[in-house]
């Protein structure tokens, strides 16, 4: 059954779903490999994430931290990409279901990457921003420009700094990062912007529930990122957890933040595809062996953040992170070959390039096995390694132009509200948070 107009081929059919980290490095690597090789995604474009929030803070334009998937794979022999939807598997007959047909395969790979993980708080899903696509981001801008658009009308106090007023909950790279750019806009761009604000009364709060900020790096990294933050203004609450959250003001354990905006960047989860059995999943995520192979199914793979390869070494299975999706997506590639010539698969084994982070112009924390780098040789280290990430001489050349411009005007000159967001009213949040509170009240009781 192909719904999808992909051509017939006597070569096995790898089936490959999402163009993030992992589906793109095990599609590069299956070129001129004797398969056909077909790639399904929701969007035409590969995203480099790490990078989202730049875009969210005006700092870069989406165009230059996507890239075409039909272009990345341009000249690939027995390559077909369509824009789909998976929406159920049936493992019985090897079909993928999708929002726009069917499609069977010999080996499906599911390499759907992560989604924002909101632990079941509703009023923090409907109210808050999230930040894990180039929609969101974009969203986002938008948001923080309408904000302070609105900051600059309204004669009331208290509303104006609730719209200059942005929490930030999840003390990872993605919270840290955004922190420090938001603190360098307050800095350094904003106050040009908007002279008839007070910037005094603008807050920047982000928001960590364990006791320490960036938590899979080492305690050196996480005192000086903390460090670095408080020297650009930003309010660092450690030990602290989002209780609710009502549109004007974030209930932690410990203070009422008031503000218009929160963003999310506290959680993922692993983007699951219906039709698998549940002693498959473990936690959002698949169970996988060490050839990827998901628990139950010899011709169903799993990659990257959807992925739970867990052993002795990693109870929890690997970090969701980047390096463990392109590592896993090229050892895969390599086993598929292995497979069809009868040769024993090899095992994935991770190699740990390091962790970094950046907090602002000079700025960033970098874990390199043995090494720590921290300051401007740390945020120089950041840059190459981002750089060479990118897909496409162009998104390379227009990120790295665009750094050195900001580094040296500190302007960012991208600050467009191109599509205005409409969110919901504070009534409607204030409804949804009286309902959690009720829910956790009754949970309490049983």
């Amino acid at each position: 059954m192909n719904s999808l107009n992909v051509p017939a081929s006597n070569l096995p059919r790898i089936l490959v779903v999402g163009c993030g980290f992992a589906g793109l490095n095990l599609v590069k690597k299956l070129s001129n490999k004797p398969f056909q090789v077909v790639m399904i995604d929701k969007h035409n474009y590969h995203t480099f994430q790490p990078l989202l929030y730049q875009v969210a803070t005006a700092g870069l334009e989406p165009d230059s931290i996507a890239y075409p998937i039909r272009n990345i794979f341009r000249g690939q022999q027995n390559f077909f990409y369509r824009m789909a939807l998976a929406e159920d598997i049936n493992t019985e007959e090897n079909i993928l279901v999708t929002n726009i047909g069917n499609i069977s395969y010999d080996y499906l790979v599911i390499a759907t990457g992560s989604s924002t993980n909101f632990f079941g708080m509703k009023d923090l899903e409907e109210g808050s921003v999230p930040m894990k696509s180039v929609p969101e981001a974009l969203n986002l801008r938008s948001i923080m420009l309408q904000n302070f658009e609105a900051a600059s009308l309204t004669n009331d106090l208290q509303e104006r700094e609730r719209l200059m007023n942005f929490v930030i909950v999840g003390g990872g790279p993605t919270g840290v990062e955004l922190a420090g750019s938001l603190a360098e806009l307050k800095t350094h761009v904003l106050p040009n912007d908007y002279p008839d604000l007070d910037f005094r009364r603008m807050s920047i709060h982000l928001v960590e529930a364990e006791s320490e900020l960036l938590p899979p790096m080492s305690t050196n990294a996480s005192k000086k990122a903390k460090a670095y933050l408080e020297e650009l203004g930003v309010h660092v609450w450690l030990g602290t957890m989002v209780k609710a959250y009502d549109g004007d003001t974030v209930t932690t354990n410990k203070k009422a933040l008031p503000a218009s905006t929160l963003i999310w960047a506290a959680g993922v989860k692993g983007t699951i595809i219906k039709g698998l059995s549940d002693d498959a999943m473990e936690k959002g995520r698949y169970i996988v062996n060490e050839f990827n192979q998901v628990k139950g199914y010899e011709n169903v793979f799993a990659l990257g953040d959807v992925a739970a390869m867990i052993s002795e070494e990693n109870p929890k299975g690997h970090p969701m992170l980047a390096q463990v999706a392109i590592q896993q997506g090229v050892n895969l590639a390599r086993n598929f070959v292995r497979w069809e010539q009868q040769k024993e698969p090899k095992a994935f084994s991770y190699n740990d390039l390091g962790t970094m982070a950046t907090i602002g112009r000079n700025k960033a924390v970098a874990d390199l096995n043995h090494m720590r780098f921290g300051g401007f040789m740390g945020w120089l280290l950041w840059m190459v390694v981002h750089l060479r990430g990118l897909v496409g001489y162009r998104n390379r050349m227009v990120v790295l132009m665009n750094w050195v411009i900001n580094y040296f005007s500190y302007d960012k000159k991208i600050r467009l509200i191109i599509r205005p967001v409409k969110r919901r009213s504070n009534k409607d949040l204030k409804e949804i948070t009286t309902d959690n509170k009720e829910a956790i009240s009754a949970k309490n009781l049983e």
